[in-house]
């Protein structure tokens, strides 16, 4: 029996692909703990694992709903996070481990006091990235734009700060490739497909993509039309009531079936008086919608383009952030879906809806991504990888 420590950030993009790799693990008799946030706390536990809360040390947790906007969107902002989050964690954690003896830490991509820790402790470690696997090879394809470009410029003295903080507490990050760029020597889970990562191909046999974890769903959704769409703009940013109306006004004179969610943070009464063809809520079972859509309009968070795509949905794209740019480039490359402007019209998306519903080739592509990620190991792949690197300790 092995002993696996999980790290994630409090996200829940982050979260979701892991837990299925938990239960797999601990349905193989193998002990889990996993540190992560209270709002994730009943999660995770119906997965199985023994929780450890991390809102006493980390700043994002503290954040003002403003600041909390930027994460994503400012990279020294986001590091400065990062690192004040691994500092906050470091003694405490490092106390847990020496008396846990864990056999493997697995951590988020972005958890960097996962990766941080364990190399500190000599534990052996596995990467989780539920994003894109991120190389030389593979940032060319994910080219970011000018502006991306130039703000990255721009942070970099700060940046570089945040990275002597860590050196200083005698954590081993030399740059910040070191936190952001997949690392060739370490064993990396990645919840994609070969086929769908940029450039697979260039990345060395110590990764392992296992496809996107897809939970079952546990509701019945009634398709009322022969085209159903589907608009969800995730679960962080989506105070967007302005898009939100706009969408309405695009579909109520149609005769597509529109299913709308918009989060929390937006009053649905705002929205005024439906037509019946267009139903809207704060949230819904995305698995079971998509099992039933046409269409998806997305702003392509991974999970949820993956999610899409696993169902062979093509996606109209409004990505907010240059993550999810990298991501609905990616999708536009295979011609599974189009991209659109943040801020698009009426006409804009309703055109865009009519010519990926009336061309068949874009639900091909979908489907041909469909494939490829049903074919994966799935969460017995991403256990089998963990329990890898455990015998590795322990020959």
């Amino acid at each position: 029996m092995s002993k696996i420590v999980f790290f994630c950030i409090p996200a829940q993009g982050h979260t979701n692909p892991t837990l299925g790799v938990v239960r797999e693990l601990i349905s193989m008799g193998h002990q889990v703990w996993y540190y992560s946030y209270d709002l994730l706390k009943e999660k995770i536990e119906s997965a199985g694992a023994t929780f450890v809360s991390c809102d006493a040390y980390d700043t994002q947790q503290k954040l003002s709903p403003k600041d909390a906007t930027k994460i994503g969107k400012n990279m020294a902002f986001s590091i400065k996070i990062l690192v004040e989050t691994t500092l906050a964690l470091g003694d405490v954690v490092c106390g847990h481990m020496e008396q846990l003896k864990p056999d493997c830490i697995v951590a988020d991509s972005m958890a960097v006091w996962g990766k941080a820790i364990a190399v500190k402790l000599g534990i052996p470690f596995v990467c989780s990235t539920t994003t894109f696997a991120f190389n030389k090879y593979s940032a060319r394809i994910m080219k970011q734009s000018l502006k991306d470009m130039l703000s990255m410029v721009l942070a970099m003295p700060k940046v570089n700060r945040q990275i002597r903080r860590l050196q200083e507490n005698g954590y081993p990050f030399k740059n910040v490739l070191d936190i952001m760029q997949s690392d060739e020597n370490t064993h990396t889970i990645v919840y994609t497909s070969p086929e769908f990562q940029p450039c697979a191909d260039t990345f060395s046999e110590k990764y392992a993509f296992v496809g996107p974890s897809i939970r079952p769903s546990n509701s019945h959704v009634e398709k009322k039309k022969e085209i159903l769409v589907y608009m969800s703009m995730g679960t962080v940013n989506n105070d967007m009531l302005p898009l939100y109306n706009k969408c309405i006004s695009a579909f109520k004179a149609t005769d597509y079936q529109l299913i709308l969610s918009v989060g929390s943070l937006v009053d649905i009464k705002r929205l005024g008086t439906l037509p019946e063809n267009i139903s809207v809520y704060s949230q819904v079972d995305q698995i079971a919608v998509l099992k039933k859509a046409d269409v998806f309009i997305s702003h392509c968070g991974m999970n949820s383009v993956s999610e899409s795509l696993y169902f062979g949905v093509p996606l109209i794209m409004l990505p907010q952030t240059s993550e999810q740019g990298g991501v609905a480039r990616r999708v536009a490359q295979l011609s599974a879906g189009i991209v659109v402007k943040k801020r698009p019209s009426a006409h804009a998306l309703l055109h865009s809806v009519r010519e990926l519903a009336g061309n068949p080739a874009y639900k091909n592509h979908a489907k041909a991504l469909s494939a490829g990620f049903q074919k994966c190991a799935g969460a017995k792949g991403a256990a089998g990888k963990i329990l890898q690197v455990c015998q590795s300790r322990n020959p």
